[in-house]
């Protein structure tokens, strides 16, 4: 055991690996107890490896029991690992499938939602363009009944005009029948009442 200058307090002990390289553990008083403790339990574990291949037979009839109930644990494992990849490779296709549905379920929501909104926008397009045309239909018509009715008055204005014209010829003719005296004559005496 040597103590270096950087391993101050510690003690060094040196032991051979397998290998036959020469290895140096620091360890400090504390670590002492634990690395004895685990020295024991090493030694425990060596011997009772040793009791446990004493207790093997070793008689060929059981060994190639044995070996027979060996290969056939093993083919099961292998039959079990087998089945479990393929229930793994089962559920992570199934989740794959079930997640590229929800993407497509998705993406037709998203369409139909688009399309749905184009409509609506285009309907709401073609009533306000409705709104105005009705608008413009109604002022046309207004107009139409406005000018209509100046029309009427103007004819009627020229019916009064006509009918106050009328009334004075009459009342002209009137008065020279009665300044000559004589009464107007009929010209169709035909039709004339009796």
């Amino acid at each position: 055991m040597g103590v270096s200058g950087n391993q101050r307090g510690k003690e060094v002990e040196n032991t051979h690996t397998s290998s036959g390289v020469r290895q140096e553990y620091a360890f400090s008083p504390l670590n002492l107890s634990l690395f004895a403790k685990w020295n024991r339990f090493r030694s425990f574990l060596v011997i009772l490896s040793k009791k446990v291949k004493k207790k093997v037979p070793t008689t060929t009839r059981t060994d190639s029991k044995d070996s027979v109930d060996r290969d056939a644990v093993l083919a099961r494992v292998e039959s079990e690992k087998r089945l479990a990849l393929i229930r793994a490779w089962e559920e992570s296709e199934k989740t794959k499938a079930e997640n590229r549905a929800y993407k497509r379920h998705n993406a037709v929501v998203l369409w139909e939602n688009s399309k749905k909104a184009s409509a609506e926008a285009h309907l709401k397009r073609i009533e306000e363009k409705l709104d105005r045309n009705k608008a413009k239909c109604v002022e046309k018509m207004q107009n139409n009944v406005a000018e209509i009715h100046r029309t009427a008055e103007e004819k009627r204005a020229m019916i009064e005009a006509n009918r106050g014209e009328e009334f004075l010829e009459i009342e002209e003719k009137a008065a020279k029948f009665r300044t000559r005296g004589y009464s107007p004559r009929k010209y169709l005496p035909c039709f004339g009442s009796s």
